[in-house]
């Protein structure tokens, strides 16, 4: 991922110093596990511990050195290993392993400890969301279908709209977390040939993952769920993103972008403040699904296993990571900073609106009344186009219709935008984990 996409604190994950020293962990607790089985001398393993080599800038090169002669990573990380531990403890690294053992184990363990910030951070933009709702429950807005301006609702309804579904987002990535929460040290088609399933288990154990079948590698279809978790979240940003790219158009002016003292807007137009950060995240959704799209096709393998999900994983599973968690972040602040015009809103449904979003409303008095709704149809169809065509309010031209025979207490109720908000309070009641 690009520097400009990349939270510090995800790359630091999958950085080469992180995945070695990872690697590393898992063999020193194979050979750990091993010796409790008595394969090996406790005495050599532990000092296995004891010499354990800092994994640094340093030994990333000399590994990097190493895959030139074998054009194996793993192997020239064994061999590194080896070396700056020294014989003949060293001989006891990577006994009866595979590599698979050693990369998709410490693989699966950085990739959780990457969901645990996803989770975090997305629980922060759910939270975000929630005080908005609370804040704007009472605020009133046009609620719009296929664009068009259908009936009231309020800026809170929508927050708590968003809200719900980045929860679900949650849910969906901490069930990804626990697939991917797994190890194997089966050996090299999983059948445990040159290594006790007790082993896998104390390397699982002390990883915090649970130890599960698999061929030579683990199954890829773990990978996808993470890679579907991500990709969702993108998505659940990106219609949030995309509400407000809506709503703060000049035609509409209903919210705004934060702002910040000295921002400019365009190199060109002094006056523009352009939803560029909605912008920036609707397009990086785009590319976590590609992410996925990837994820899916490294599910099916050749038989125990081949290398084709390899070099996949190596950019779609860093890069995916790092770029949820920079749009949650940065959908954050978006979601405490948004500015919004309740006036303007409050004008749009009543002005603007030409009063047409209460033709539900006088349809449905009309047939309170005694009306068949077909005629009484007719009647709102034919009174909103003239409302529209010679730009009047829609109520004028209801009340001027000698079809419509609406007491005034009737006209006063149907075009009541309390009434036809008062249920507002549920989107907050479905709100649960608000304390």
């Amino acid at each position: 991922m690009i520097p400009r996409y990349s939270p510090k604190d995800v790359a630091e994950l999958f950085s080469d110093e992180h995945r070695f020293d990872t690697m590393l962990e898992v063999e020193l607790l194979a050979a750990e596990g091993l010796a409790d089985q008595g394969v090996l001398p406790h005495m050599e393993v532990a000092k296995l511990r004891q010499r354990r080599p800092v994994v640094d800038a340093a030994f990333v090169d000399d590994v990097d050195e190493r895959e030139l002669v074998t054009n194996h990573d793993t192997a020239a990380f064994v061999d590194v290993v080896q070396s700056r531990i020294g014989m003949p403890e060293g001989a006891w690294i990577h006994y009866g392993l595979t590599s698979s053992d050693v990369v998709d184990t410490a693989l699966c363990y950085t990739l959780t400890q990457a969901m645990d910030i996803v989770i975090a951070d997305a629980t922060a933009f759910r939270d975000a969301l929630t005080t908005r709702a609370f804040e704007s429950i009472d605020l009133a807005i046009t609620g719009r279908t296929h664009g068009v301006h259908a009936e009231p609702t309020t800026y809170g309804a929508k927050f708590s709209l968003f809200a719900l579904q980045v929860q679900r987002d949650i849910e969906r990535a901490k069930r990804a977390r626990t697939a991917i929460a797994v190890g194997k040290l089966s050996g090299a088609v999983g059948t445990y040939s040159n290594i006790d399933p007790a082993v896998e288990a104390y390397v699982c154990s002390h990883l915090g993952l649970v130890a599960v079948p698999a061929t030579q590698v683990i199954a890829r279809d773990r990978h996808a769920e993470l890679l579907y978790a991500c990709a969702s979240l993108g998505t659940a940003i990106e219609q949030f993103a995309l509400e407000v790219r809506l709503l703060a158009r000049s035609e509409v002016g209903e919210v705004e972008e934060p702002f910040a003292v000295g921002q400019k807007g365009s190199s060109a137009m002094p006056h523009k403040r352009n939803p560029v950060l909605s912008e920036r995240l609707c397009g990086l959704s785009r590319v976590l699904r590609g992410y996925l799209q990837a994820g899916l096709e490294d599910v099916a393998l050749w038989h125990e296993r081949d290398i084709s999900h390899s070099s996949v994983e190596r950019v779609v599973l860093p890069d995916a990571l790092q770029l949820t968690v920079y749009m949650l972040r940065k959908a954050t602040g978006l979601a405490s900073g948004l500015v919004l015009h309740p006036d303007r809103a409050l004008e749009n449904l009543t002005t603007g609106s030409l009063g047409l979003v209460f033709s539900q409303s006088v349809l449905l008095a009309l047939v309170e009344s005694g009306m068949s709704r077909d005629d009484a149809y007719r009647i709102v169809q034919s009174a909103s186009r003239r409302a529209v065509e010679e730009r009047r309010n829609f109520r004028e031209i209801v009340q001027s219709d000698d079809a419509v025979t609406l007491s005034n207490e009737a006209l006063a109720t149907a075009f009541d935008t309390d009434r036809l908000l008062a249920h507002r309070g549920r989107f907050l009641d479905a709100l649960t984990w608000r304390t």
